[in-house]
């Protein structure tokens, strides 16, 4: 009888088993995790067992597997993360104080034969050739591993875990770990991301860029002091409780990480959105911001999902770090994110909400299109922040929706305006380095900002809906895969042709591969009498000067400029003094383009680019012109100059 039950609840949990995990998988599942940790509050240390399951994506035979230790990053000042910090020297104070480095030390590693793997390890720096930089292991592999074939590694290391360093570490009670152990680094056969032959990806821990990793499924285990709350990537299976411990068990499936956080104080507030159980964690003097910190989700995941597709995992945590673990604030790793909440700011100041619509617009670009943030950062930060600027304005108001407090507003679109632009040299660097060759800290404004700027261009020239389209076909032709910048553009080709049978190679020539400026400007209007003809003429009497009857015809011109080296297909809208309107289509190249009017009447202003479909025209304010009207029918024309400052006034309002 035993037997028989035995079989029959085998039978039932086979059936029922398609819901317990995906049916089918998402991703290619390369590299695959099952972890046991156990977090040590005493010691700051974090004790680890792993094994990994790494399959070969290439025709290649694998001699070696290339591991990241990005914690390693942290254990002195001679590491190439702590040499280009620059701006962060707040973290190597956080780092000297109470002895706070971190290591990670691998203590044994070995294959499925046995075979001691340790031995022939060493630390390699593939990047800048740094002694000092531990944050690469070389693993040579006496078994190699053949062309389709896998490999089961296994590993036992111990982590120091760093005091309040960029995006990981402790501070008091608070933990949040990212990068927190050894991770295989992403194997590129030939033909990925246009590589000529296959290779290993897996560069040092940089002051700037973040990671890139292959897909798999992550099984973890993370015990902890017994009161404690953990949250992390994937879906929580069971909590078990022994010893005074607590054991929090994760699975994540088709996911390119693992990350998680951990304190006494955090409370926990649930909510199920469209089948998503929204989990946030926050301390108590922040759990009154849930409402503020939903409404914002709900509707990014509503926006994502009407543009690209589905969110395809079960649950989103968002982490509220409290303000001594601010270091872990705005961050995305696989269905979980981070925000930031200073209690002192008023609400009307959106700086949670931008951020977390922000991070999980990153759910899509990279964790899901998973390109490589160390080598095209513009790829995924500047969509996200393109992304994360039409979210906010359609939420709050493209005019307020970064700040709305006491009559000073601006949308989040023009913020990034102000951060391109307010730059000491907008022009310091294009975009074909790798992030941290980026000078003078300039990868953020460029990757952020100025991508916005120029994903917002293409939106004017092509539409809202056909860069939507762009960019829903990105996502589901590389959606779990390892794309590049030029297969982004090869999508937007695509798409554009069959739109409108144009490339778009004119476009990203400039945008991406120069740094020259854009800036039109309305140079001049006249308005001239056609005066009659006088002169000496044939078959006439000698020096005749014909005299018109009434109001001569007026010659009227207007005189555009290009001032900087960027061209686009611009609009240029002529007004005269009659109030009718000529739109001029414009291919932008000249350097000075005129417009000459016959007999039509007076210009009164002029205005090129006036739907503001240009963003990266640095200048707005001189985009417009309007010549003082005539004494005659002054008052109808008052009313157009008003409007005209009150436009330029605004645009000022967007500078300053």
């Amino acid at each position: 009888m035993p037997s028989k039950l035995l079989i029959l609840l085998c039978l039932f949990l086979s059936a029922i088993s398609p819901a317990l995990s995906q049916d089918k998988p998402l991703s290619p599942r390369t590299a695959s995790y099952d972890i046991q940790v156990r977090l040590d509050t005493a010691e700051k240390k974090l004790y680890g067992t792993q094994v990994l399951l790494w399959n070969n994506p290439s025709a290649d035979t694998i001699r070696e597997l290339q591991y990241h230790l990005y914690l390693n990053a942290f254990r002195n000042t001679e590491s190439t993360f702590m040499q280009e910090a620059g701006n962060f020297g707040f973290v190597l104070e956080g780092l000297k104080k109470s002895c706070g480095w971190s290591w990670v030390e691998v203590q044994s590693i070995q294959d499925e034969y046995g075979n001691d793997l340790a031995r022939q390890m060493e630390y390699i720096a593939p990047d800048d050739g740094n002694p000092d930089d531990r944050t690469v292991l070389r693993v040579p592999l006496p078994r190699p591993v053949l062309p389709g074939g896998a490999i089961r590694v296994e590993m036992e290391w111990v982590t120091k875990i760093p005091r309040a360093a960029i995006r990981t570490g402790y501070n008091r009670d608070y933990y949040f770990l990212a990068q927190w152990f050894p991770k295989v680094g992403v194997y590129e056969p030939a033909g990925m991301r246009f590589a000529e032959e296959g290779q290993w990806n897996c560069h040092q821990y940089h002051a700037q860029g973040e990671y890139y990793s292959d897909f798999g499924v992550y099984e973890v285990n993370i015990t902890t002091p017994e009161g404690f709350t953990v949250g992390a990537s994937g879906v929580l299976q069971s909590v078990n409780e022994q010893k005074g411990e607590k054991t929090w068990s994760f699975r994540a499936e088709d996911v390119i990480d693992f990350t998680w956080a951990a304190s006494p104080h955090f409370k926990e507030i649930k909510k199920n959105y469209n089948g998503i159980e929204l989990r946030l964690l926050a301390y108590p003097y922040h759990e009154h911001l849930a409402e503020r910190y939903f409404r914002v989700i709900e509707f990014a995941i509503d926006f994502c999902e009407a543009r690209f597709g589905k969110y395809p995992y079960p649950t989103l945590t968002i982490i509220d770090p409290p303000f001594h673990g601010m270091f872990s604030s705005a961050m995305e790793y696989p269905t979980l994110i981070s925000t930031a909440n200073l209690c002192f700011l008023p609400a009307s100041v959106r700086t949670s909400e931008l951020l977390l619509a922000h991070e999980f617009v990153h759910q899509y670009f990279m964790q899901m299109v998973a390109s490589n943030e160390q080598e095209e950062p513009w790829l995924d930060e500047g969509l996200t922040n393109y992304y994360e600027a039409r979210i906010m304005d359609e939420l709050f108001g493209a005019q307020s929706s970064t700040v709305d407090w006491l009559g000073f507003r601006f949308g989040n679109m023009e913020s990034n305006r102000g951060a391109y632009f307010g730059m000491g040299n907008p022009q310091i660097a294009d975009y074909d380095r790798y992030s941290w060759q980026f000078p003078e800290d300039s990868s953020h404004p460029i990757s952020y900002s100025k991508t916005t700027l120029w994903l917002r261009t293409l939106e004017g020239l092509l539409g809202t809906e056909t860069l939507d389209e762009i960019v829903r076909t990105y996502f589901q032709r590389w959606k779990f895969r390892h794309p590049c910048g030029r297969d982004f553009i090869a999508v937007a080709n695509e798409v554009a042709q069959e739109k409108n049978g144009e490339s778009l190679d004119w476009f990203f020539n400039q945008v991406l591969y120069s740094t020259e400026l854009c800036d039109y400007a309305v140079a001049s209007i006249a308005n001239a009498p056609i005066l009659p003809a006088a002169g000496i003429f044939e078959g006439k009497d000698d020096c005749i000067q014909q005299e018109g009857e009434g109001e001569p015809d007026i010659r009227a011109t207007v005189i555009v400029h290009r001032l900087e080296g960027l061209y686009f297909p611009v609009e240029v809208a002529v007004t005269f003094e009659d109030g009718s309107v000529i739109k001029e289509q414009w291919d932008g190249r000249a350097r000075s383009r005129e417009f000459v009017y016959e007999g039509r009447g007076r210009v009164a202003a002029a205005e090129v680019d006036p739907e503001r479909k240009v963003y990266l025209d640095k200048n707005f304010i001189n985009n417009s012109l309007t010549v003082q009207p005539q004494p005659a029918g002054g008052r109808n024309y008052f009313a157009r100059f008003v409007l005209w400052m009150q436009q330029v006034m605004q645009g000022v309002s967007v500078l300053v």
